[in-house]
């Protein structure tokens, strides 16, 4: 069974406004969000930082499957809270599978902080 190739793209997209709800939808070329999948993505400031800053995944609605090929990243406002502005980074990962499969690209999403907090 052959792996489908992995295209890069880099799209510009809206950023993180610390202690805000964020959304981005993803989009895939080919279908990596079958019905009954489970995925996971942890969100830290830097690919080699130790700090877990949140935990996304199907289960706790960090992670929404629209179609087989596009997913939702939703970030709770409490999760964001703390962000210092720059940029956060996260990947994803089926973890339906055996073992997990990691799918092959890495966001870096801008931050940054509000005027308007604490509300």
């Amino acid at each position: 069974m052959g792996e489908t190739p992995v295209t890069v793209e880099i799209s510009e997209g809206p950023a993180i406004v610390a202690g805000y709800e964020y959304r981005l939808q993803v989009e895939a070329n080919s279908p990596a969000f079958p019905e009954g999948c489970t995925l996971a993505a942890q969100l830290r400031a830097r690919v080699s930082d130790a700090t877990v800053i949140a935990t996304l995944t199907t289960e706790n609605g960090g992670l929404v499957r629209k179609s087989d090929t596009v997913v939702e990243i939703v970030i709770a406002p409490e999760a964001g809270a703390g962000l210092s502005a720059g940029s956060v980074v996260l990947d994803m990962v089926r973890t339906d599978l055996v073992p997990p499969r990691h799918l092959q690209f890495t966001l870096e999403i801008p931050v940054v902080r509000p005027v308007t907090r604490g509300l």
